[in-house]
């Protein structure tokens, strides 16, 4: 059971200047390099991204490596940094991996303990020359297996919706071996591992089906433990979902601003300004959810799974609120396929399944404070 009132250092809380500033280069980065054109134009190239984007904001920025330690090749900031930076790409909808890649494999192989692995990845990640994924993190019994051959390891099994499945060159994989649940670091070549893209909805989050017919591979640690590591998932999705509400938030009351009806803007109306007003008010809860579980990250707080899922609860309720307004208070421009709007709404609606649902979270959330047991749930 959690302590009902965690003990956090109000400062971890509220943002340094460093943090101010980093925000401000990565605001202009995004609105110079990725507009929503340029989000339409790469969903259909191979790779759904811009490659040199991708290289900017590694080498010029060092966005990729701010959380990872400077003995392997990172910047040695902390995650409050680094959520800095996915709230900004989720206001401007970046569609590069980043939350498969600099959160979720790279917190998986910091959290493993193993040096070697995590000398001979986290470097190419922190400078952008390698992307990475998880895969079998979601599942209590992952449907992948590792046997022990005479040549090594090798996997066995599929695992479904991958983020970037189809084209990361690292896979974390957490599979089933004869002494329990490991992970196993796969760098997955065509003849051991087919990579089924899968259709979803939002297209600039790409997933597939990865299925493992005998793909060599590298134990990562001694453990299969994971749960930390999804929180920080939890947590990074937090924060880009803030930015993604917040860019909805700004491009709607500017339009109601300049849009006019009866002879009078129509953000004038009284009606208008109260659903906007929601907004507000359901975003300055998410910045302080979102905040809350980034410290946790941050300093490894053992509060980070109350944290992590009431931010998953509370920004996915929002993103999902402020992307409905920003389409509705459009008018009938906010249908169409031309206006950007409906792209957010696709990233609010994928993102708030991605590692749960709301409802899914608030039951977690009652079991780890207490309130319900998990044979009740």
């Amino acid at each position: 059971m959690h302590r009902p009132h965690p003990e956090i250092d109000p400062q971890l809380l509220s943002e340094s200047e460093e943090q101010r500033e980093l925000r401000t280069v990565l605001r202009d980065f995004f609105t110079e390099a990725c507009g929503p054109e340029d989000v339409r134009k790469h969903q259909a190239t191979p790779r759904g991204y811009d490659e040199a984007v991708w290289a900017r904001l590694a080498g010029e920025i060092g966005v990729h490596g701010l959380a990872i330690p400077e003995e392997y090749g990172g910047s040695g900031f902390t995650f409050a940094e680094l959520a800095v930076a996915l709230e900004e790409s989720g206001r401007a909808l970046y569609c590069a991996p980043l939350l498969p890649t600099v959160v979720l494999a790279a917190h998986a192989l910091l959290s493993s303990g193993d040096r070697q692995a995590c000398e001979r990845y986290l470097p190419r990640i922190a400078d952008g020359t390698l992307t990475a994924s998880v895969a079998g993190f979601h599942d209590d019994e992952p449907a992948i297996s590792a046997e022990h051959g005479g040549a090594g390891w090798v996997l066995r099994g599929a695992a479904d919706f991958v983020l970037d499945g189809a084209g990361a060159e690292l896979i974390v994989v957490r599979a089933q071996t004869p002494d329990g649940v490991r992970l196993f670091a796969c760098e997955p070549t065509a003849d051991t591992c087919l990579r089924t893209p899968r259709r979803v909805l939002d297209e600039t989050r790409r997933q597939a089906l990865l299925e493992f017919r005998g793909a060599p591979a590298t134990p990562v640690g001694e453990s299969g433990q994971v749960t930390a590591t999804l929180d920080a998932g939890r947590a990074a999705l937090a924060a880009e979902q803030v930015g993604g509400s917040g860019h909805a938030l700004d491009a709607t009351v500017e339009f109601v601003a300049q849009r006019h009806q009866f002879g009078r803007p129509i953000g004038s109306f009284q009606a208008v300004k109260h659903r906007l007003a929601d907004v507000l008010v359901a975003l300055e809860a998410a910045r302080s959810a979102s905040a809350y579980a980034t410290a946790c990250v941050a300093i490894a707080s053992p509060q980070l799974p109350v944290a992590a899922s009431a931010a998953a609860a509370v920004c996915s309720e929002t993103f999902r609120l402020a992307t409905a307004e920003y389409v509705q208070l459009h008018g009938g421009i906010g249908f169409t396929w031309e206006h950007p709007a409906h792209l957010y709404v696709r990233r609010a609606r994928s993102s708030e399944v991605l590692f749960g649902t709301a409802d899914q979270h608030r039951i977690r959330l009652a079991e780890l404070i207490g309130l319900a047991s998990r044979s009740a749930a």
